[in-house]
């Protein structure tokens, strides 16, 4: 706390004035934290003094609020183009990072438990830089770190705001902004190294070296590049569920069972939602459980029993594979791309369900499992529907991978195994059997004819986006699964067979 002070005294963060009844003044509080590192290790206890910025008001203390914060999906194609380049990968961290953005707005705040000025005890703060738990704060950090990146040479990505470009004779630098957790890389080791001098001086930085942990991920060297993995926050999720020493499954979902809404309203749905909200954020490395928390997400309003046993059964999946990753390698850099359908799977709607996987080489960097928005009326509309958001997402990607300097030169092929749905997509006619689909679909026509896409057909054995529309019988699940993820503990084998 003493530290955490010092800090805040050293940036001029306040200034003490006398109190006015007319003021809309904020409490604030002590947060703590035990920071571990990726071994489970204690790495420092850290406390932070947090304003309660749920008292604000819109318009007096504060305006805008909004702060870019990096897509997943960038981090997993930067992370690929540095393993191709052999480029290293620098992660970075900014102490006490929001008290470096200046505070434009007029916030006054109580002093902080336990430091109370003893020749103002009643005096009040008057704050000068964004303090956690502004609801201005995360905006105001991004604009002064990005700011000060401009200085240097930076410029912001169109594709990706949180994304910083640097190039210039032959130097390319990119940072990757989330909050005050930072992803540095480049192919000019002396570039670096001086933005890196600059960035000391100007903020309280730390170089923690090459990439092992972010955002709670863990990033594990193997022969072909790296593996993300988050097995301690996957223990932790069953730990809240008391459900860790649970009978492992071999399938989060059964493909018999899609009728939920027939039960009894589940007792607790806190739990239900924590739990599954929780897991949204485990699915960023998971593919394979994308799918059945999507359908658990769609039950959060009202969950049943029924809702919450098909819940368990995910956390019963988990318990056996804790230990599987996204494997990344920078053997390639060619777009490629899987779309399928699940044809009025929701028993209750009768919407379908779009699913599609985006590749960098071999390394998976986006999917997608979402239901659509309107009930098609033949398989061949759902997978045109699928087509169309798929398409949608290669453009972008196409965009990012230019920004990075790594163009898409021939068009990015895109795999379907519905024969009718790709003539569709080719062949402008139209008739009575089209007339009612969305004109926004025919987006798909307009990126075959300038070449960026180019749909291939595909054998549904070899469709690796199956598992974004459906539960999978165990075989099958099986054989996709291992296709996209892998486990840490055989990286770990394979590490201790090769230094005997």
């Amino acid at each position: 706390m003493s530290t955490e002070f010092q800090a805040l005294q050293v940036q001029g963060t306040w200034e003490l004035i006398p109190p006015n009844p007319n003021f809309n003044v904020l409490g604030c509080k002590w947060i703590f934290r035990t920071k571990t590192n990726s071994n489970d290790q204690t790495a420092r206890y850290k406390a932070r003094l947090v304003a309660l910025g749920y008292n604000q008001e819109f318009g007096i203390d504060y305006t805008d609020t909004f702060s870019p914060v990096a897509k997943i999906t960038t981090i997993r194609i930067l992370i690929t183009i540095a393993l191709h380049r052999n480029w290293p990968l620098h992660q970075l961290d900014i102490s006490n990072a929001f008290l470096h953005g200046s505070l434009n707005d007029v916030v006054y705040m109580k002093q902080p438990p336990g430091f109370i000025d003893k020749d103002n005890p009643t005096h009040i703060c008057k704050l000068n830089k964004a303090l956690y738990g502004l609801k201005q704060a995360p905006r105001k950090w991004f604009e002064t770190f990005t700011g000060f990146l401009y200085h240097f040479g930076f410029k912001t990505s169109n594709a990706d705001p949180s994304l910083l470009i640097y190039s210039k004779n032959s130097s390319l630098m990119y940072i990757l902004v989330y909050v005050d957790d930072i992803i540095l890389t480049g192919n000019n080791s002396s570039t670096i190294t001086a933005l890196l001098d600059s960035l000391h001086k100007r903020f309280n930085m730390r170089n923690l070296g090459s990439l092992h942990q972010f955002l709670g991920i863990t990033a594990e060297k193997t022969n072909n590049g790296l593996l993300l993995y988050q097995s301690k926050y996957a223990e932790s999720i069953l730990a809240r569920a008391g459900m860790t020493n649970c009978k492992a499954l071999a399938t989060p979902s059964n493909p018999k069972n899609n009728d939920l809404t027939e039960s009894s309203c589940f007792s607790n749905p806190t739990l239900y939602r924590q739990l599954v909200g929780a897991l949204q954020y485990l699915t960023l490395i998971r593919p394979d459980i994308a799918y059945s928390v999507n359908r658990a997400s769609q039950a959060m309003h009202k969950p049943t029993e029924l809702h919450f046993a098909a819940l368990k059964r995910i956390l019963r999946y988990i318990r056996g594979t804790v230990h599987y990753g996204l494997p990344i390698s920078g053997n390639s850099l060619t777009l490629t791309s899987y779309s399928d359908f699940d044809w009025a799977g929701d028993l209750q709607d009768r919407k379908s369900t779009t699913g599609y996987c985006n590749f960098l080489g071999d390394s998976l960097v986006s999917w997608s499992v979402k239901k659509q928005s309107t009930i098609a009326r033949s398989s061949t509309e759902a997978e045109y529907h699928a087509l169309a958001a798929t398409s949608t997402e290669i453009i972008w990607l196409r965009r990012l991978l230019q920004e990075l300097d790594c163009p898409q030169t021939e068009s990015t092929v895109l795999y379907c195994d519905n024969t009718s749905a790709i003539a569709l997509a080719n062949n402008p006619v139209y008739h009575a059997r089209t007339k009612h689909i969305e004109i926004d679909c025919h987006f798909i026509r307009e990126c075959i004819q300038n070449n960026s896409i180019n749909v291939h057909h595909i054998s549904t054995k070899d469709q690796l986006a199956d598992l974004f529309t459906k539960s999978l019988p165990t075989a099958r699940f099986k054989e996709l699964k291992n296709k996209l993820i892998l486990s840490s503990e055989s990286i770990s084998l394979q590490g201790d067979v090769s230094n005997k």
